[in-house]
C-alpha cells in the first residue's frame, strides 16, 4: 500500500500520518521540535509524559507531525493578524514594544550576526561579555563519558587549582542525590539548583577546574553564566566512546530497559553540540589516549592563561 501512495503521490512515508494522509508541514515541524528540545534536555518520552501530564501516546503523536490540528487554527488567524505564533500566544519577546522591536530586529540574521548581538547585549547591561571569556575559571563542558571529571581533576593538580565537580554540589545543595533530585521534584527544580551551584562556584573561587553536568547547555541562563566567567572547553567524543566510557564506570542506567540507547545519545548529541560549540575552545577526546588527551587539554589552558595573566 505505501508504495502505491508513493508511486502516485510523490511522497515518502515520513511525509505521510498512520492513516496515508500527508502531514501537514507545521505540524511535523512542530513535532521535530519537540523531539530535539527533549533529546537537548536528555529526557525520555515517559519523562515528559509525566512532567506534562499527557499520554505517551499524545506526546508520540505529538512529535510524529499528528498533533491535535486545532493549533493550525491558531495558525491560521496569527496568519490573518500578521503576526507571529508566538505573538498570538504570548512569550517574553511579545510582552512591550520594545521586545517586539528588537525581535524584529534580529529575525533572519545569521548565527555569526546573532552571536555578535548577544555579546553586545551582554556587555552594555553588564552581564558579562556572553561571549568566549578567557579567566582563570575553566569549565569544561560536554555529554557524560567525555572525560571531565578526569582530565579535570588532572587539570586542577596540575595547575594547582581547586577542582569542582558541580553535580557533586548540586547534591550539597539539594541535601539529595542527583537522581533523587529529578525523580522527587522534577527538572525544573534540579536546572534551578544546578544555577546556583554554578553561581557560588564562580563567587568562591577566581581560580578553579570545574566539571559541569552533560546537559548544563540546556537552560540558556545558566549558560550564559559559565561563558561569561569562564574559560570554557568542549570535550568532545564519539558516541560510542561516551557509551562505553559510562558503562565502564559501572554504570548501566544508559542501556537500562532501552533497546535504542545509542540512537538517543546519538540524538541528545546532536541537538546539544551547537550549544557545545559555543565554549572558547575544544579537545576531541577520542582522538588519542588519554595521556596524550591531557597534554593537549593542558597546553590548550595554559596558553589561554597566558593571555590572561598578560592582561
Amino acid at each position: 500500500m505505501s508504495s502505491n501512495i508513493m508511486h502516485v503521490s510523490g511522497k515518502t512515508p515520513e511525509s505521510l500520518t498512520g492513516d496515508g494522509k500527508e502531514r501537514n508541514p507545521f505540524l511535523s515541524e512542530l513535532g521535530d521540535r519537540v523531539r530535539a528540545l527533549r533529546a537537548r534536555r536528555g529526557m525520555t518520552r515517559k519523562a515528559v509524559s509525566i512532567a506534562a501530564d499527557v499520554s505517551e501516546r499524545h506526546l508520540a503523536n505529538l512529535e510524529y507531525g499528528e498533533g491535535n490540528v486545532s493549533v493550525l487554527v491558531l495558525v491560521q488567524v496569527a496568519q490573518a493578524l500578521q503576526c507571529s505564533l508566538a505573538e498570538l500566544v504570548g512569550d517574553v519577546s511579545t510582552s512591550s514594544p520594545e521586545w517586539l522591536l528588537i525581535r524584529e530586529m534580529l529575525a533572519g540574521r545569521d548565527e555569526s550576526a546573532l552571536r555578535t548581538a548577544r555579546i553586545a547585549v551582554g556587555e552594555a547591561l553588564g552581564t558579562g561579555t556572553a561571549g568566549p571569556a578567557v579567566s582563570s575559571r575553566i569549565a569544561l563542558v560536554g555529554l557524560r563519558g567525555a572525560g571531565k571529571s578526569t582530565l579535570g581533576r588532572m587539570l586542577a593538580e596540575d595547575l594547582g587549582f581547586p577542582f569542582v565537580e558541580l553535580s557533586h554540589e548540586i547534591e550539597q545543595f539539594a541535601g539529595c542525590t542527583v537522581p533523587e533530585l529529578q525523580s522527587l521534584y522534577g527538572m525544573n527544580a534540579y536546572r534551578r539548583y544546578e544555577r546556583r551551584a554554578l553561581e557560588e562556584t564562580i563567587q568562591i573561587y577566581s581560580e578553579v577546574v570545574i566539571a559541569t553536568p552533560g546537559g548544563l547547555v540546556s537552560d540558556p541562563a545558566t549558560f550564559n553564566q559559565l561563558l561569561s566567567h569562564c574559560t570554557s572547553v568542549w570535550l568532545q567524543a564519539k558516541p560510542e566512546d561516551h557509551m562505553g566510557r559510562v558503562q565502564a564506570q559501572g554504570d548501566m542506567r544508559p542501556m537500562a530497559g532501552n533497546a535504542e540507547a545509542m540512537d538517543d545519545l546519538k540524538a541528545i548529541l546532536a541537538t546539544r553540540e551547537p550549544f557545545y560549540g559555543k565554549a572558547t575552545y575544544r579537545v576531541d577526546t577520542s582522538a588519542q589516549p588519554i595521556t596524550e588527551t591531557f597534554q593537549i587539554l593542558r597546553q590548550t589552558v595554559r596558553e589561554a592563561l597566558c593571555v590572561e595573566y598578560a592582561k
